[in-house]
This record gives C-alpha cells, structure tokens and sequence, in this order.
C-alpha cells in the first residue's frame, strides 16, 4: 500500500532507494520496550554510526545491532506520582513501546500473525535502521512532560538522526485520539510533523447471515476450527443490551444462541466472557456509530463478528420482525483491496490548531488503523493448552501512525543525508496522495469528503517524497520571529531556544504565520464576504523554494 517494495522483484520502491534505512537511528520515546522481540534481532545489521553517543541500560546480551540504546527517564514522574518505583531498566510487559518501535524500524520476521490472521512477514518501515530507545511513560501514570524534554535534549545529544513520539497530549508528533469532533488536536508546533490516523485496505472478513438469506458484512479475530453452517437462534440482550450482566443473560436463556450486543458497557473482550459463561454460542458486536465503517476487531473466547453501526441496526431490525430469527457466522480470514481506502480513523484527533490558526495541523496522515506489529503478549487472549503466545498483535491509534512515518522519514534520510529535518517534512507533506484506491477524495467515516483539518496534507506517499521536487526549507532560528508573532513573552522564548543566545522580541521584525515557510498554507478568513488576494510579498520574508529534483 505505501509502495516500499515496488513492483515485481526488481523493485523500483523505497527500499531499494534507501536501502531500507541503514545506518539511520531512530529513536522512540514511550513506555518500554520488550527487547528479546524478534523484530529487534540483529541478525545482518551493521554497527551504529560512530556518532552514536548512547547508551543500553541493558546488558550486552540484550542490546545488539538493532536496538543500540535504551534507557529510563523518571526524574520528575517519580516526584508527580509518589510511589513511583525506579524502573531500572525500561522495561514494559505492556504492548506500546514494543509496538511503536518494531512498526518504525522492526527487523524482518517471518510467520507473524495474529490468530491466523494477516499471515505474513512483519517489519518495520525501515527494517535496517537502528532503535534507541527512551522510556518516558509509566503503566498506570501516564507521561510527564519534563521527563519527556530531557530524554528528547538526550536523544539528540546521542547522536538519533529521527525522533518517534507516540504520546498524544504531550510533546510529540502523534495528533491524539480524541477525533472526529474539531478542534481536538495535540502537538501542533510547527516544527514537529503531526500525524494523523487512517485506515489500510486489509480487512480480517467476517459476514453475519440471516435467517432471511441476508448477507451483512463485519470483521472478526475469532474464527474458530471446524465452524459449522448450521444456522443457530438470534437472540438479543433482553437488559441493557450491551450484554453486561450475567444474571440477567442467564435468565433469558441464551443457551446455544448467537447473541447481539450493543456498543458501551466495557470492552467486548470482557462481554465475550460473560455470554460465554451464559451458555451463549456465538456474539456479534455493534460498533459505534461514530465509527462509520471502521471495526477495529479482537480476539475472542467464543465465536464473534464485529459489524458496524449500521449493520448492526439492520440485524436489530430482522429480529424485531421475525418470529424465529436465526442466523451464522461466516469467517472469511484476511483479504485486502477494500474499497475507499484509506479512510479518516474516527479516533484521530482533527483541527483547527487553536494554538497557531494559521498553521495547518494535522500535517500528515498514515496507517493508524489495525497495525500489526511486536508485542510481548496479547492482552486478554485465552489459549487453548500447550499453545505458545502471540508476539504479534494489531492496535490503532495515532500512536500507530506516528512510528509509520518516523520509518519513513528514516528512508528519505538515507537516501538524503543532507537534507534537513524541514526539507524531509516538507517532502512528505507536498506529495501525499488525497484520492483513495477508487480515486474519489479520501472519506471521513461518515461518509462525506475528508476535510483537511482531518488529513492535512493528506496520506503519506514514500515513493514520491523521494524525489518531491521543490521543499520548503527552515532552520531553527526561523521559529524565533514566528514565536515572538504569537506574542510569546521573551521569558517564553528564550525557555524554548535555550541554550542558544537570549532574544528580545521587541528587537525582531516578528512573523505572521502566513510567513512562515511552511509546506503548507492556511489564510483565515473571519467574514464570509471577505476578499483574499495572494501575491508576493517582496520583501525578506516571502516563502522560498529550494529545488532538490534528482535531475535539476
């Protein structure tokens, strides 16, 4: 889908262009990392590049090629949260840290799967880049910020060429999970690449059929062996309808029925267990409506179709009508081209960005919606005896679709080594692709045109960024008359460059966010009757293109 292989085995993709990533380090601030993974083997890396000035708290046997840092930053968590142990090394048992990293930059590893779905071999988008870690985050307490700025000035001074930050409402490049209302947005300071969430074109098929012969369609995670095509009673939730309540499911009857339950109430890995315990032979799980289209399956310990809204009103309406409904589960496994894809991620946060209106956020989106990748475990599965846990496991989130375009932006930075951070921001911005794989402008989940606080630039086309053309170039000092054009105060200013030379904005021409040299441009327009006219400025500050095609 993003074109890293290209086509046929001579390739013509991003890999084959950047020679998937090596000698490029990534690091990735998060909340651990399960280090024995094998998406981090280092089987054919090369060491780290000399400039590489970090550290491994863990010992030489765990560390390796691939992952060539990791440490712990707690400082300040330990005095926000009392009782904070000190976590020694960074460790989690937890999926994030280990998922976040081997989507980045995970090694190859063949077999990957989760349930016998999305068979295949894992790795990450630059499979020859090296990891550092950091660990930021606590189970249980969250992030805090100061521990966050201190490993980022760490990582940098360790040598970490792209910075991963899965962390929502902290410093970061993750846009949040708190979408589709507007102005939800975290993380959007222009120098970081914000990214938001979107949907891939691989689907794990499932079909509901009806007593009436009506085929609707969902997803599943839990297709069990020998599964018969005996239709079986359709019942529903006669309490609540979310199926929360043993007692009452028990009182009903449900025993050997496929029962329907309704979106709330905790989560459906937990509902699975108490129809289960009820006698229930199957469940089918309603999505809310504010999904749209979008499932977001899991595994569970009894046979179970995820289906959207509304599907899920269209069974709730046969069984209101029929005497003596019944129905069947059809599991399909893995298939892929799904039309409209991708698709806005209901979750995924959308702007205006209300600290900087002027400064379109998010900037980008990418795969953020049921992503496979390394975990130490999946949570909640019940295994059948004798059988081994899952290293693998899909999760969405911007946190997924953050670490997407960290590894992308490591390939760009082998094949560009010159580039700046801004040139390789303003690549991928300018050459995203906004059609979906049937050509029509990608959708939000309610079916309408995604609007571009919702895809910024829109979804992320490794192949073209190779070669985008022309970029907008920045440096860092470009951001002090920006800052001082929001009306930052010089304490706030200075806090934010230190430690370079202290600044008097009252002494700087400040920069209107229109003059900003940014890939992107946003004109607010505060009367519908308003007239906007854009021409060079003609003077120093007017954007500047910087022509870096292979051929001019």
């Amino acid at each position: 889908m993003l074109g890293l292989m290209g086509e046929g085995r001579d390739g013509g993709g991003v890999w084959n262009t950047s020679n998937m990533g090596e000698g490029i380090i990534i690091g990735v601030l998060d909340d651990g990392i399960y280090a024995g993974h094998p998406s981090f083997d280092a089987a054919g890396m090369k060491p780290p590049p000399e400039k590489w000035n970090g550290r491994c708290d863990f010992n030489n046997t765990v560390c390796n090629n691939k992952l060539i840092g990791a440490r712990s930053f707690f400082e300040s968590a330990k005095w926000k949260w009392k009782g904070l142990d000190d976590p020694v090394l960074p460790i989690n048992e937890g999926q994030h840290g280990t998922h976040t990293s081997s989507t980045a930059a995970g090694a190859f590893v063949p077999g990957a799967n989760i349930s016998d779905n999305a068979v295949g071999t894992a790795a990450g988008m630059a499979p020859r880049a090296h990891i550092a870690f950091y660990q930021v985050c606590f189970e249980q307490k969250g992030c805090d910020r100061d521990d966050i700025l201190a490993a980022v000035d760490e990582a940098i001074e360790d040598g970490v060429d792209v910075l991963s930050l899965s962390l929502g409402g902290n410093p970061g490049t993750a846009a949040g999970n708190i979408g589709p209302n507007p102005a939800t947005l975290s993380n959007g300071a222009p120098w970081l690449l914000t990214v938001g969430a979107s949907t891939t074109d691989r689907r794990f098929a499932a079909t509901v059929k009806l007593g009436s012969e009506v085929e609707l369609d969902g997803e599943s995670l839990s297709e069990p062996k020998d599964y018969g095509k005996e239709m079986r009673p359709l019942a529903r939730d006669v309490g609540d309808g979310q199926c929360t309540s043993e007692s009452v499911l028990m009182a009903q009857n449900i025993t050997g029925k496929i029962i329907i339950c309704e979106a709330g109430g905790g989560v459906s890995i937990a509902k699975a267990k108490t129809v289960l315990r009820a006698g229930a032979f199957g469940m089918i799980v309603v999505a809310p409506e504010v999904f749209g289209p979008v499932i977001v399956p899991r595994p569970h310990v009894l046979p179970t179709v995820q289906v959207p809204y509304a599907v899920g009103q269209k069974i709730k309406s046969y069984l209101q009508t029929e005497r003596s409904p019944t129905a069947n589960l059809i599991f399909k496994g893995t298939l892929f081209d799904t039309p409209r894809s991708p698709m806005m991620a209901p979750f995924s946060s959308r702007g205006p960005n209300v600290e900087s209106r002027g400064i379109l956020k998010p900037d980008i989106i990418g795969p953020g919606v049921n992503v496979l990748a390394g975990v130490p475990g999946v949570a909640d599965m019940v295994l059948e005896p004798k059988a081994v846990m899952p290293k693998f496991d899909i999760k969405s989130g911007t946190s997924m679709s953050c670490p997407h375009l960290a590894g992308v932006a490591a390939l760009l930075k082998n094949a560009h080594p010159t580039w700046s951070s801004a040139a390789i921001k303003s690549a991928l911005m300018t050459t995203t692709e906004t059609n979906d794989n049937t050509k029509k402008p990608i959708a939000d989940v309610d079916g309408t045109q995604a609007t571009y606080f919702a895809t910024g630039a829109g979804h992320v086309n490794p192949k073209k960024a190779m070669d985008p053309g022309l970029v907008y170039n920045l440096s860092a000092a470009d951001y002090i008359p920006y800052l001082c054009g929001l009306k930052y105060t010089d304490q706030q200013v200075n806090s934010i460059i230190h430690p370079e030379p202290p600044v008097n904005c009252e002494k700087l021409t400040k920069l209107q966010e229109k003059d900003l040299n940014y890939p992107s441009i946003t004109i607010i327009v505060d009367k519908a009757d308003s007239v906007v006219e854009c021409e060079p400025s003609g003077d120093q500050r007017r954007r500047g293109e910087l022509n870096v095609h292979r051929g001019g």
